[in-house]
């Protein structure tokens, strides 16, 4: 199997970093390693919404995730490995975008049935400040930030963290090099050259309540793929690039920590987006070159995000949010809009299991009940609705892929398929149910160093799913319900 550079450089930067460094081959004070097993069904129905043939998701995958951790006095390492085998190509990570498989002459960003990959490898140290909560870790790593919709990716990064009774804070810089996996050998045109610089801070002001600020700039400065006559285009041609920054208030009642025990938990979050942006032109009509190879535009926009929810009982919660994004607010890129906002220890979608929707013109209204019985059980149910919020422009969505094709007047045959866009003045999205239901069987201890690597320490079965109804955004030609669910398995040895 021929590996990439970058998966070659990790692999060997990983076993250089955990046995060659003086410091770090004296691993005597703390040794632990460790094999995650996952096994996940995935079923999936209509992701185009009935417009395009085949597309359907039924399989089984395996994923296997050896990780070994060491500390020598402020000193600490880790590395995941992960192998993955599968019956079709499905999402044995919650991290892993919907949008990994692209069509490309090459085929280097075609998501694969069987892969390899390397997850993490980085090294710690923790003695700058006498606090516990404290460490500078260097590597590719997870950054992770408590509504999931700022950070939540594995990436090449230099990260300082202090976590504290009253301070908790972040600052780093990451890009990401590469996926380090034998089957993604291109980055997506998002990710190339692009930088990126955040920090924030949380104090809490009272006991459980706390108030925060946060930032985040990416300079991007990619080369861009100018339009040629004759030449196709391909999906990872970079035709963007440019400088965004993001600032935000939050302010919660430690809501996100689902072992808290208040009767009324909250949350709330405001944001504002300013940046420049490059975008490349598209041939003429007639296929010649266009005046300008390319645009500038400055771009602005804002979102927030607000949530309460009520403690019925030490079983019970229900409560309800509502998040809007202006429409041409974008996130990030490093979010994965997930987390503990209905009060259980699994993490959820903020936007959908299967709608899968992001902060870019679109506003959600959410109403969700929670049961969670001690470490053995827990269960959410919960409903969205959405809309756009300028009726005239498209939304951003990881788990919806509707097209729009062009066929052969006499035979009918499909000459090309482009996205399908949503009709004009329709602001109706459509609305979704979600279950997600997890049973513990065992309660595991892990190094606190690995709490942002490993999401639940425990072994347990899973299942997540989400049923979505278009609205009439999408027009009348579309199929009523798609729906997207997985069971997982999960055990650590």
């Amino acid at each position: 199997m021929k590996l990439n550079p970058f998966v070659k450089a990790g692999i060997g930067l990983t076993f250089a970093l955990l046995w060659s460094c003086p410091t770090l081959a004296a691993m005597t004070e703390t040794k632990n390693f460790g094999l995650e097993v996952k096994l996940t069904g995935q079923s999936e129905d209509d992701r185009d919404l009935g417009t395009a043939g085949g597309g359907d998701v039924n399989g089984v995958g395996l994923d296997l995730r050896p990780w070994i951790y060491g500390e020598s006095g402020a000193w600490s390492a880790y590395a995941m490995g992960q192998a993955v085998t599968s019956t079709d190509i499905i999402e044995t990570d919650t991290l892993q975008q919907s949008d990994g498989e692209q069509a490309t002459d090459s085929g280097d960003r075609e998501t694969k049935k069987n892969y390899l990959a390397m997850r993490e490898f980085w090294v710690g140290y923790s003695g700058f400040t006498p606090y516990p909560g404290e460490i500078l870790k260097f590597g590719r790593q997870r950054l992770r930030n408590d509504d999931g919709q700022w950070r939540d990716t594995n990436i090449e990064a230099l990260n300082w963290t202090f976590d504290t009774t009253l301070l908790r804070a972040n600052a780093g810089v990451a890009e990401r090099f590469s996926e380090y996996r034998t089957d993604l050998k291109e980055l997506a045109p998002k990710d190339k050259d692009r930088l990126h610089a955040y920090a924030d801070a949380a104090y809490q002001w009272t006991p459980g309540q706390w108030v925060g600020i946060r930032g985040h700039h990416t300079h991007d400065d990619g080369k861009l793929d100018y339009a040629e006559p004759g030449v196709p285009r391909d999906s990872l041609d970079k035709t963007e690039n440019g400088d965004i920054s993001w600032i935000g208030l939050t302010a919660d009642s430690d809501a996100y920590n689902w072992r808290n025990t208040n009767t009324v938990n909250y949350w709330g979050s405001i944001t504002g987006m300013s940046g420049d942006r490059d975008t490349v032109n598209a041939l003429n009509a007639d296929g010649t070159r266009p005046t300008q190879a390319k645009r500038s535009d400055d771009i602005s926009g804002w979102a927030a995000d607000v949530g309460v929810r009520l403690r019925l009982d030490p079983q019970w919660q229900v409560g309800g949010a509502y998040a809007r994004a202006s429409a041409d607010y974008e996130q990030n890129g490093l979010e994965s809009n997930r987390s503990n906002y209905t009060g259980t220890r699994s993490r959820v979608h903020r936007f959908g299991e299967a709608f899968r929707g992001e902060m870019n013109n679109m506003q959600t209204a959410t109403l969700f009940g929670s049961w969670m019985v001690n470490d053995e059980y827990d269960a959410s149910l919960i409903y969205h609705k959405f809309w756009r919020v300028d009726g005239n422009k498209p939304v951003g969505s990881n788990g919806i892929n509707a097209v729009e094709n062009n066929t052969d007047d006499v035979t009918g045959a499909i000459l090309s398929s482009t996205s399908l866009p949503l009709e004009d003045g329709n602001k109706d999205l459509g609305q979704e149910m979600d279950l997600v239901v997890t049973k513990y069987f065992k309660q595991g201890l892990l190094p606190a160093a690995l709490s942002q690597s490993i999401d639940e320490p425990s072994a347990l079965v899973r299942f997540r799913g989400g049923v979505f109804k278009p609205g009439d955004a999408y027009g009348s030609q579309v199929d009523s319900y798609m729906h997207r669910a997985f069971i997982d398995v999960i055990w650590r040895f």
